[in-house]
């Protein structure tokens, strides 16, 4: 489990977090939303020991990330958004990464890189932004780490691929392992999530599973905006709109939606 307190974060003089408590539990795949720059990316080095806060406390499994000791590291990957890669081979790579990782599955990461119709042999500077993200998620998905942070992990994908990228991250789910999604392209995994944690300036707007948010809301497009409605946006077929549920009805979330309707309130 991930356990945060009182977490605040600054670049020289610029407060990012400020005073952020949550968790983040075992056998849940989470959304972590909000615009550009208030601290998602932030957030996710601060977990991984790559900075270091003097306010608040980081402990993933009763450990603090800032040690980055081995048995630690071992448990956690990342996959930031502008990810690159060396100038060697994709074997290679992976070859020298998966060392590190005793679950580290060798045919796991051969079919799914199959399955992206990549070729192991290329070297990631031959590769396109696309290639080299289906490149990267395939070896963090097969190092079958505790912890999974995937920052923006749909950029640069074509839509088959963001299909299969949703396939792969269900399958790769069990009931010990947390993946953290930070994405502005929130349909690309909204069927995904089973938290959603919307952050902005500072501040935690929304910390909620899935299940109780559908349960405090409703999610409805209709010709008419409902009176009682709280949020209307318009959309194709009519009105998109959140109301409170006040019947027990269960509506599949509207993640665009409802981080909009969220941000109009703060």
């Amino acid at each position: 489990m991930i356990e945060i307190k009182n977490l605040s974060f600054a670049y020289s003089n610029v407060k990012v977090l400020d005073n952020i408590s949550t968790t983040f539990e075992q056998g849940r795949i989470y959304g972590l939303l909000g615009a550009n720059g208030v601290g998602k990316s932030t957030m996710f080095k601060l977990l991984c020991g790559l900075l270091t806060s003097k306010e608040g406390t980081i402990e993933i499994d009763g450990v603090s990330p800032a040690g980055r000791k081995p048995g630690f590291l071992s448990k956690i990957f990342y996959v930031p958004e502008d990810f690159e890669g060396p100038d060697m081979s994709i074997e290679n790579y992976a070859a020298g990464v998966s060392q590190f990782y005793p679950n580290y599955d060798a045919a796991l990461f051969a079919r799914l890189l199959g399955e992206f119709e990549i070729d192991v042999t290329r070297k990631f500077t031959s590769l396109s932004l696309g290639q080299r993200k289906r490149a990267i998620l395939a070896l963090a998905l097969a190092l079958r780490t505790d912890y999974l942070f995937l920052d923006e992990p749909t950029n640069g994908l074509d839509i088959p691929s963001k299909a299969e990228f949703r396939r792969m991250v269900a399958a790769a789910m069990d009931e010990n392992r947390t993946i953290i999604i930070s994405t502005h392209q929130v349909r690309d995994v909204e069927n995904l999530l089973d938290h959603i944690m919307i952050l902005d300036k500072q501040a935690v707007l929304l910390d909620k599973s899935v299940s109780d948010i559908q349960k405090e809301y409703l999610f409805e497009v209709s010709a008419a905006a409902p009176a009682d409605a709280l949020y209307v946006e318009p959309g194709l077929g009519g009105c998109c709109s959140i109301s409170r549920n006040t019947t027990g009805e269960e509506s599949r979330i509207n993640i665009e939606l409802l981080f909009n309707y969220i941000n109009s309130i703060k």
